[in-house]
């Protein structure tokens, strides 16, 4: 993977930890994988994790079938603190790693009009290793559309 687009745009980054991931299944050693993943796309420098994080992360609000309980209202009440916790790290891209944290995730940021994007992990990855879609990069800000790893790649 390369990180080397991210050098000079210096576009930040933060993960979400999954619930059924972290918290309820395999802990904090699935929590330092995630991180070293994401370090590796973005570069340390431009990863800005959140507080508390790993086993201890808040819950987004969008799992144990409450995305999909038609109760909108309460369930973003309920994600407003998982919100504030990523505005607090003021990255640009928030990467989930679980669907429905990426659904809660990014209906929070519409909804509240919060200056982030939500971008699945997988996403991430294809973006560094060049192979990323041009329907895939739809889902991205407009400061990462044009990003074409071979041009940083060619480099060196």
């Amino acid at each position: 993977m390369n990180s080397d687009w991210n050098k000079d745009l210096k576009i930040k980054f933060t993960v979400q930890d999954p619930c059924q991931l972290v918290r309820k299944s395999f802990g904090d050693p699935v929590a330092e994988d995630l991180r070293f993943v994401v370090k590796s796309v973005v570069g340390e420098e431009n990863f800005v994790d959140m507080t508390p994080n790993r086993s201890n992360n808040f819950c987004c609000g969008g799992g144990g079938g409450f995305l999909q309980s038609g109760y909108a209202e309460e369930r973003r009440e309920y994600g407003r603190l998982k919100l504030n916790q990523i505005l607090a790290t003021g990255a640009q891209y928030a990467i989930t790693p679980c669907h429905n944290c990426h659904a809660q995730v990014h209906d929070l940021a519409e909804h509240y009009e919060a200056p982030y994007h939500t971008v699945h992990l997988w996403t991430l990855i294809c973006l560094s290793l060049g192979v990323l879609g041009p329907q895939e990069r739809e889902y991205l800000g407009d400061d990462l559309k044009e990003v074409n790893v071979a041009d940083f790649t060619s480099m060196y």
